[in-house]
């Protein structure tokens, strides 16, 4: 079942391009036709486009891995925000700091700071130590640092991918990218080139209507390839259990044989042992009877004498 209708599309206005003036030649593919001088996007197109895009990225969190969403643009950041949040996935919806990716130990040592302003804030007797202007600069600079890195506060390392509203307003975080070879996903819109990006869909990156139902479908796939890492999971440690149950059987069985061959040996000494017991006794009586048979002979040879 395809993850979205063309009509669904046309009814967000994702086919609307930018004036003819202002396209990128290379966006010619993607474009349907020129009306009232403005450029029309191929929906069909798009669609192709939004199933590999989808696909790509939900084997991307089927591994475990992390997609930055990057949309600072006024229209995009609620959006992204409200959408991108319950994944558990990181974004970036204010300004994209430089270096973000090429310098990231040092946005990491940020983040930190963050973190131990925040144990500073927690431990009530050291605070309370802590003059009220200096408790006011703290939290102003906490306050700060939320609202630039509190989404990804959570990203330890470099993330698998980027996906990009809006390439042109987001040059720096494409150039970044591309730099450490990190897969970028983006809607690109008629005034874009769609070459800087590994998985391009064409699409009117203004509206917000537009920008909701793209966001909306990455967010499902993301979503899907999570729950497949779930049930897999669960199902690998199901199956591990069940090795471990039918590998506990197997010594259980392997036990008891063996205590059973133990016993079986331990009978047949017991027997050895009771035969011997009883030839040893029998030996005197036996001794006894050889004498006497040759006493018997003696006494007959002396007689024939």
């Amino acid at each position: 079942m395809a993850r979205v209708t063309f009509e669904e599309l046309l009814d967000a206005g994702v086919h609307f391009g930018h004036l003819k003036r202002k396209w990128n030649p290379s966006m010619a593919p993607y474009m349907f036709m020129e009306r009232n001088g403005i450029h029309v996007i191929d929906l069909y197109k798009t669609l192709a486009k939004i199933e590999e895009a989808a696909n790509a990225l939900k084997q991307i969190s089927k591994s475990g891995k992390k997609v930055l969403f990057v949309a600072t643009k006024k229209q995009a950041q609620d959006i992204v925000e409200t959408k991108v949040k319950p994944t558990g996935m990181p974004y970036m919806v204010f300004r994209w700091p430089g270096g973000m990716l090429t310098n990231f130990a040092t946005i990491r040592k940020a983040v930190k700071k963050m973190s131990s302003i925040d144990k500073l804030m927690n431990n009530p007797e050291m605070y309370s130590n802590v003059s009220k202007r200096e408790r006011l600069q703290i939290q102003r600079e906490r306050n700060k640092l939320e609202i630039q890195f509190g989404s990804i506060s959570d990203l330890n390392r470099l993330p698998a991918a980027l996906f990009i509203i809006d390439i042109n307003k987001e040059h720096i975080a494409v150039k970044e990218a591309r730099k450490l070879n990190i897969p970028t996903f983006a809607m690109v819109d008629t005034n874009t080139d769609p070459n800087l990006v590994d998985f391009p869909i064409p699409a009117n990156d203004d509206a917000s209507k537009s920008i909701s139902i793209i966001i909306e479908i990455m967010t499902k796939a993301i979503e899907e390839g999570m729950m497949e890492r779930k049930s897999e999971k669960e199902e690998k440690i199901k199956r591990d259990k069940e090795a471990k149950k039918k590998e506990e059987e197997a010594k259980a069985r392997q036990q008891a044989e063996e205590a059973k061959a133990q016993e079986a040996k331990a009978e047949e000494a017991k027997a050895t042992e009771a035969k011997q017991q009883k030839e040893k006794a029998e030996e005197p009586a036996k001794e006894e009877k050889a004498d006497t048979a040759k006493s018997a002979e003696k006494k007959t040879v002396s007689k024939k004498k």
